[in-house]
């Protein structure tokens, strides 16, 4: 969806218990790649930027994104693909109160939606399980091979700018 050119994010996020990633990667369309997100210092309130290099098995991605959030499911995001020479420019402007969040992705087609799940090195039971929808008052059904926790969406612990700040300690994965 878009409203004055940039376009809206529609997005809920899970807790779930860690996942068999074999599986998710046995899954037909699975993506798997690997991820470094560096926030850099806050453009406006409300505002976030940060830039991101995606490792796939057979290239490297670079993107710059600001994100303003509208509510706890909806944000504006702008996000432009930029190359290595850019991304590096940018890297200097990190933010130094955060660190880089690194994490493994693997993301998946399911019954028309698109699934991606993030695995952390710093938890072991745990991990997040993302989906974007075309309304704010939707939620999509949650694949069986996952097991939800419970939704995350909106709680500002579980943002990745807020895991760049300070990693809270690994939720309890019983249900």
């Amino acid at each position: 969806m878009q409203s004055s050119g940039i376009p809206l994010e529609i997005e809920r996020k899970y807790l779930i218990r860690m996942p068999d990633v074999a599986a998710l990667c046995a899954l037909p369309g699975c993506v798997v790649s690997e991820i470094e997100q560096t926030y850099l210092p806050d453009p406006a309130p409300g505002a976030t930027e940060r830039i991101r290099l995606r490792r796939f098995s057979d290239r490297t991605e670079y993107t710059h994104t600001v994100k303003i959030r509208l509510s706890k499911v909806e944000a504006r995001e702008d996000e432009e693909t930029v190359d290595e020479g850019t991304y590096r420019s940018l890297l200097s402007r990190r933010d130094p109160a955060l660190n880089t969040v690194i994490k493994t992705r693997y993301a998946f087609p399911l019954d028309g939606q698109v699934y991606e799940v993030d695995v952390y090195p710093f938890w072991k039971k745990t991990a997040i399980l993302e989906t974007e929808l075309p309304d704010a008052s939707l939620s999509a059904p949650i694949p069986p091979c996952l097991t939800v926790i419970r939704e995350v969406t909106g709680e500002a612990a579980y943002t990745n700018r807020n895991l760049a700040r300070r990693i809270p300690p690994e939720p309890d994965a019983a249900l």
